[in-house]
């Protein structure tokens, strides 16, 4: 499941909005926040970027919930539901958090791991090529699974594993469509190339058109 302990970020309310304000907190070593969902109202925080970038960088990654402890406000469930970040520095800039509720579905995506290598791979001279990498599912939020993992040591050459070949828990709903290919076990085929005759002894290389052309433009 998604993890098995408790954690706890704390943070602080923010009261001044826009780009210098931003720009001061990120100074500082922290993250602006948004925090929504639930029974409450959106609230806008700021939480230490380490111990954020820490949980990204976990196990878990952004599926990881965790109490958000924000000041003069409380406690809530939390997880992430979107983010920015800097692209040339790699710094998380802001995120998204999202109120959870006991007992009460979210929709999550996942990754997809496939297990095991392919008969149609160590005996019949295919490629496995995997296709679908990521799958969005929905379930509580303490039953997000850190990934579905999809037996494909059964899958010949041509075979086609689909959406509706994954099994899972009866407390995940898996919201793709069930025709949708995961991975396939295909034949790369070489291209033929023609062999180059070689010049046997004595033949002289053809002139370039060009040249040829100049020769008899000399002799007019």
């Amino acid at each position: 499941m998604a993890q098995d302990k408790d954690i706890t970020v704390r943070a602080e309310q923010r009261t001044d909005a826009g780009k210098n304000s931003s720009r001061r907190l990120r100074a500082r070593g922290f993250v602006p926040l948004t925090i929504y969902g639930g029974e409450g109202e959106a609230v806008s925080a700021a939480a230490p970027l380490r111990e954020l970038a820490a949980l990204l960088r976990s196990d878990t990654g952004r599926n990881t919930i965790f109490t958000l402890d924000v000041d003069g406000v409380g406690a809530s469930e939390v997880m992430f539901t979107d983010r920015q970040i800097d692209p040339i520095k790699g710094r998380l800039m802001h995120a998204d958090l999202k109120r959870l509720v006991r007992g009460q579905k979210i929709e999550v995506t996942v990754s997809i791991h496939l297990d095991g290598e392919p008969i149609g791979v160590t005996e019949q001279e295919g490629v496995l090529q995997h296709v679908l990498h990521e799958i969005q599912i929905s379930c509580r939020p303490r039953e997000i699974p850190e990934a579905l993992h999809v037996d494909v040591s059964h899958m010949n050459v041509h075979d086609v594993l689909h959406v509706s070949d994954i099994k899972v828990d009866e407390t995940i709903e898996i919201l793709a469509e069930p025709d949708t290919v995961v991975a396939t076990v295909g034949i790369v085929r070489e291209e033929e190339v023609e062999p180059v005759a070689e010049p046997t002894e004595g033949d002289e290389p053809a002139e370039p058109e060009v040249i040829a052309k100049g020769k008899k433009d000399d002799e007019e």
